[in-house]
């Protein structure tokens, strides 16, 4: 049975632990022994080398650097990373060894929680099999992100926020390796009821499963 461990803390704005209740559940659906763990410190153990996925939900938490060094080396060996929004890419502001493997880092939500369209742009890929555009209400995450990442969705933005970045196309959804281990991100999910639209849902378990070793 693969195993998976959900790493949750940091803003309680984004929900962490609901958000991790609602994906522990999806783990276990698709046959995932599933921990919970409500500290970075876990980064730092050995054990983690063994599993098959890592899912952070540590929006602006910081992060020692032997629990950073531990988890990179981690998915450089094989692991599989998932994650989302503020979650994966918003979490340890500091650490850029821990961004370097992500593929990215949440820098503004311009007009915060508004209306926008999120585009598939590699309708091919099978992780997004079967999935069109669709509408999106939440924060539309401006993001720098790493040009080796392959990207599956992006928005634009409308300028209306912020004119300067009037129709700029932007990452959503990305899939990248890090060394042996796969890397999944998906900058959708703000707060734990966004889990329950079908496309943000789908998109997620589906990346998750594609990470998991």
């Amino acid at each position: 049975m693969r195993k998976a461990l959900i790493v949750w803390g940091g803003w309680d704005g984004h929900e962490p632990e609901q958000c991790a209740t609602v994906i522990r559940g999806i783990l276990r659906e698709d046959g995932f022994e599933v921990d919970l763990e409500p500290s970075t410190k876990v980064f730092a153990d050995s054990s983690i080398h063994d599993l098959s996925l890592i899912v952070p939900i540590m929006t602006m938490s910081t992060i020692d650097k032997e629990e950073a060094s531990n988890l990179a080396s981690a998915v450089e060996n094989g692991v599989g990373i998932a994650g989302y929004h503020g979650g994966a890419g918003d979490a340890f502001r500091d650490c850029v060894e821990y961004q370097f493997m992500i593929g990215g880092q949440w820098v503004a939500h311009p007009g915060n929680i508004i209306d926008y369209t999120v585009n598939i742009t590699r309708p091919d890929d099978p992780l997004m099999h079967g999935i069109t555009d669709f509408p999106y209400r939440s924060e539309q995450y401006y993001m720098h992100v790493d040009p080796s990442n392959e990207v599956l969705a992006t928005t634009t933005f409308s300028g209306e926020h912020a004119w300067w970045i009037d129709g700029v196309v932007m990452p959503v959804v990305w899939k990248r390796h890090h060394g042996k281990g796969r890397v999944f991100y998906s900058s959708l999910g703000h707060v734990a009821r966004e889990f329950d639209i079908p496309q943000m849902r789908t998109i997620f378990r589906r990346g998750a499963n594609w990470a998991a070793r």
